[in-house]
């Protein structure tokens, strides 16, 4: 019976691998065909000029500043002295020549 199942165990390896055969893929070929480059023809006539564009919006007035404030009072100056026996005399003008 030991024999028996070896002999079986080997016959159904054999028998699997058997059945195995790999399928071969083939590619298909590719093959380029030459593109003919394009020559450009003449240059074609100027076309017309655009017409002038239009003139912008002048732009608004701005707004009055503010009035300045008012500056501050100076101070108030001494009182002179009163003067003594003292007398300036002022000579009047020289007439203009």
């Amino acid at each position: 019976m030991n024999k028996s199942m070896i002999f079986s165990a080997a016959f159904v390896a054999l028998a699997l691998s058997a059945c195995d055969r790999p399928t071969v893929v083939t590619t298909p070929s590719v093959v380029t065909v030459p593109v003919p480059t394009p020559v450009p023809g003449p240059a074609g006539p100027t076309g017309a000029a655009g017409a002038t564009g239009s003139t912008g919006s002048s732009g608004g007035t701005g707004a009055t500043g503010a009035t300045g404030d008012t500056g501050a009072t100076g101070d108030t100056g001494k009182t002179g002295k009163t003067g003594g026996d003292t007398v300036i005399i002022v000579p009047p003008a020289a007439p203009a020549r």
